[in-house]
C-alpha cells in the first residue's frame, strides 16, 4: 500500500501545503511518493526528494502542465493512480480543483477536508463550519482525500533523500488553455503560511483606518493582514485577506483579531491558531469564546498602545 502526495508548487520550489499533506500520507500507512506535475519544474521535483518521509517523486514535465490546469494536473494524477491506496491534494485553491475530477474518474468518494487520520480508511473532518467533526469511513479500494492543512504539523522540508523518477507527460487537453494570470507581489509572509496573522473586521470603519491602525502592527510583528468578511464585503481589505469559511483557513502561532466579533464563519477559519488575541469592546462578542487573551477595549486606542509598547 502506497500513498500519492500531488505537489503543489511554482515550478521552482514546493509551498508549504505540500508538507502537511506528506505527513497526512504517512499517517495512511505504507510509502510516500509525490508527484511533480509542471514544465521547467526540476527543482520543485529535487525539493521534493528532500522532504523527510517521501520515499519516491515522480516527475512530470511538459508544456501542458505549466500553468496547473485542473484538466492536465488529473490526467498525470490518472495515468499513475493504479498503483496508489490513497491520493492526497492539499485542500486549497488549486487541490481542490483538481481532486474531485480524480475521484469523478476513478469513480470513488472524495474525502473532503481531511483533518485528522484515524486509520487508513477513516478520517475524521470538519462539518457545520467547524462546530462538529464527522468520522468518515472509506469502503473505496482508492481513497481521494484534501487535506486540511492546519490538522497537520510540516513534515521536514529537508533532510530526506528520495529518488526522482521521470515520468511522459500527458497530451495536454483541448478542452481547456491558459490565458493569463495576475499575481499579486505581497511584501508580507502569504497568509496561509504566515506564524502571525494581524486581522480586522468592520468596525475599523474605512480602508484608511483600516490600514492606518494595523499596518503598524503588523510591521513591528513581521506579520500578514487578515480581514473578516464583513471588512472585505464593505471594501476594507482585498478578498485574499479574507480569512473564515468562505476564505482562507489559517492556524498560525498567533492570530490577533481587531474589531472582529466573531461570527461563525470567521472563527471557521482561525479558531485553530495557537494563540489567539482578541480585542472588541463588546464583552458579549463571540470572538472571546475562542480568544486566549481578550482585551475589552476600544481598537483605535488598544492598538497604537500596543504598537507603541513593542
Amino acid at each position: 500500500m502506497a500513498a500519492l502526495v500531488i505537489a503543489e508548487h511554482d515550478n521552482a520550489s514546493i509551498k508549504g501545503a505540500t508538507l502537511n499533506t506528506v505527513t497526512a500520507a504517512l499517517a495512511c500507512g505504507g510509502d510516500v511518493h509525490v508527484l511533480v506535475a509542471g514544465e521547467g519544474s526540476a527543482a520543485a521535483a529535487q525539493a521534493a526528494a528532500q522532504i523527510v518521509g517521501v520515499a519516491k517523486v515522480l516527475h512530470a514535465d511538459g508544456a501542458g502542465l505549466g500553468h496547473g490546469l485542473a484538466e492536465n494536473v488529473a490526467a498525470q494524477v490518472l495515468a499513475v493512480a493504479a498503483g496508489y491506496s490513497h491520493i492526497l491534494f492539499p485542500a486549497t485553491a488549486s487541490g481542490k480543483n483538481v481532486a474531485p475530477r480524480v475521484a469523478a474518474l476513478l469513480d470513488v468518494g472524495q474525502i473532503s477536508d481531511a483533518s485528522k487520520v484515524v486509520a487508513p480508511d477513516t478520517f475524521e473532518r470538519p462539518i457545520y463550519a467547524g462546530n462538529a467533526i464527522a468520522t468518515v469511513k472509506s469502503l473505496d479500494k482508492q481513497i481521494v482525500i484534501t487535506v486540511r492543512t492546519t490538522g497537520f504539523d510540516p513534515a521536514a522540508a529537508t533532510g530526506g533523500g528520495a529518488a526522482v523518477e521521470s515520468l511522459a507527460a500527458v497530451a495536454a487537453s483541448d478542452r481547456a488553455s491558459f490565458l493569463s494570470s495576475e499575481i499579486a507581489k505581497l511584501d508580507r509572509p502569504e497568509l496561509t503560511a504566515a506564524k502571525i496573522i494581524v486581522s480586522g473586521g468592520r468596525a475599523l470603519g474605512s480602508s484608511d483606518k483600516f490600514n492606518e491602525v494595523l499596518t503598524p502592527l503588523a510591521d513591528k510583528l513581521g506579520a500578514a493582514l487578515g480581514a473578516s468578511r464583513a471588512a472585505v464585503d464593505a471594501g476594507y481589505a482585498p478578498n485574499d485577506w479574507q480569512v473564515g469559511q468562505t476564505g482562507k483557513i489559517v492556524a498560525p502561532q498567533l492570530y490577533i483579531a481587531a474589531g472582529i466579533s466573531g461570527a461563525i464563519q470567521h472563527l471557521a477559519g482561525m479558531k485553530d491558531s495557537k494563540v489567539i488575541v482578541a480585542i472588541n469592546k463588546d464583552p458579549e462578542a463571540p470572538i472571546f469564546s475562542v480568544a486566549d487573551y481578550g482585551l475589552e477595549a476600544d481598537l483605535f486606542t488598544a492598538v497604537p498602545e500596543l504598537v507603541a509598547s513593542l
